[in-house]
């Protein structure tokens, strides 16, 4: 028996039994604001709500409640960008072993804190995943830690596929699956466990395009190693899958979809304005495939899984802001008056009757563009919509001000 067949309905079924306790049972949620925006029926299977915020636990504890007394006073060890690192510290915290877990040097400080505050011991190696991973991979090697890969693993994937299962036991008539895609075995896990209750149901992946590995490699027939992009999805920011995790993809899944940052981006500002929900890059692409029109949906009902919410805060303070400024509902200007008394309360009065909302205001005189009788007004404003924006600019400038709008 392959490995790939080792990983069964069954297997999936076990993986749940064991994991009452440990695991919630996470929300499959419906968004009607999100249904009217796409004409379709849509349920998020909550992932970001799960213990330690991401899917990872369900396959970590998995793995790690069937190693040996021997192997439990060893340690384990893992590579991780931040939400695996979680999942391990907190089984192995719950099976009775130590961790210690490799993370890319410019893995987000939150993971890294809450990885840490789980009982892990964290080293910072290298600029990727696959970095910290190799690292780990020969640490393990020297040390005797048992290695918990992050996907290509029968009881990793068979952990990740109980989310199929208790998506599935609540919405039969699910049609299509939406799954994030970085390592694979989530949507391996998902796509087998899926498709063993009902070979009708459409299984479809979506990678960033900054590093779709996955869907390169399915394109190109073999495993083939994406470039190192930068990504806000961190999560699935991997530069090469498993043998294994690819097979059944090769298997199972019915397609892979791509998506930029600005999509992304999109999506995570759409789940937090709209849904009250904080979801992580990762867990933010299969909104942002079907928002961006990059998944038919005209297959009936779509589950669509939101697999974490590890974001690190000031990364979703910027997202917003950005958001905030392409949506021109916030918007940045600038211009240049006499400095005389008074000009700022009159630019500020002026743009009150345009009925934006100031949220920020510089005043400076320092600049080497300037001349002594000039000062420069910077404000960020609160708008309604592009309109709104191209309103404020346009009769600022009938007033007589040299106004720009800045990036």
């Amino acid at each position: 028996m392959t490995d790939i067949d080792s990983i069964t309905l069954e297997s999936v079924r076990q993986a749940a039994q064991a994991l009452q306790g440990v695991t919630v049972v996470t929300p499959l949620q419906e968004s009607v604001y999100i249904n009217d925006l796409l004409g379709a029926r849509v349920f998020f299977k909550l992932e970001n709500l799960q213990r330690t915020g991401s899917f990872k636990l369900r396959g970590a504890y998995n793995r790690l409640r069937q190693l040996t007394p021997e192997e439990l006073k060893r340690g384990v060890i893992a590579a991780s960008a931040g939400n695996h690192a979680q999942g391990v510290a907190l089984a192995a915290g719950l099976v009775g072993t130590t961790s210690r877990i490799y993370m890319p040097e410019g893995a987000s400080l939150t993971k890294i804190e809450a990885t840490r505050n789980y009982g892990a011991e964290i080293c910072l190696f290298g600029e990727t995943f696959d970095d910290a991973y190799q690292e780990a991979l020969r640490v393990s090697e020297t040390t005797g830690r048992i290695m918990v890969p992050a996907f290509n693993d029968p009881m990793i994937i068979a952990g990740q596929g109980t989310v199929a299962l208790e998506m599935l036991d609540e919405r039969p008539n699910l049609d299509v699956l939406v799954v994030p895609v970085g390592g694979g075995g989530l949507i391996g896990g998902i796509a087998m466990a899926a498709k063993a209750q009902n070979c009708r149901v459409k299984v479809i992946g979506v990678q960033t395009e900054s590093v779709p590995a996955m869907a390169q490699s399915r394109k190109a027939g073999r495993l083939v190693p994406a470039s190192n992009g930068r990504t806000i999805a961190d999560g699935i920011a991997v530069k090469t899958p498993g043998d294994l995790t690819y097979a059944l993809v090769e298997r199972y899944v019915d397609d892979i979809v791509t998506v930029s940052e600005q999509e992304i981006s999109r999506a995570i500002l759409i789940f937090l304005e709209r849904s009250k929900l904080v979801v992580e890059g990762a867990g933010a692409v299969g909104l942002a495939a079907m928002l961006a029109g990059k998944i038919p949906l005209g297959m009936g009902t779509v589950g669509v899984v939101v697999s974490g919410g590890n974001i690190d805060v000031t990364l979703l303070n910027r997202i917003i802001e950005k958001g905030l400024v392409e949506e021109g509902r916030q918007v940045h200007l600038k211009t240049t008056v006499g400095d005389r008394p008074g000009q700022l309360a009159k630019v500020l009065r002026r743009v009150a009757e345009l009925h934006a909302n100031v949220i920020r205001v510089e005043h400076e005189r320092w600049s080497p563009t300037l001349s002594p009788a000039e000062v420069a007004i910077q404000m960020v404003l609160e708008t309604r919509n592009r309109e709104h924006v191209q309103e404020i600019v346009e009769n600022l400038r009938i007033d007589g001000y040299n106004v720009s709008i800045q990036s």
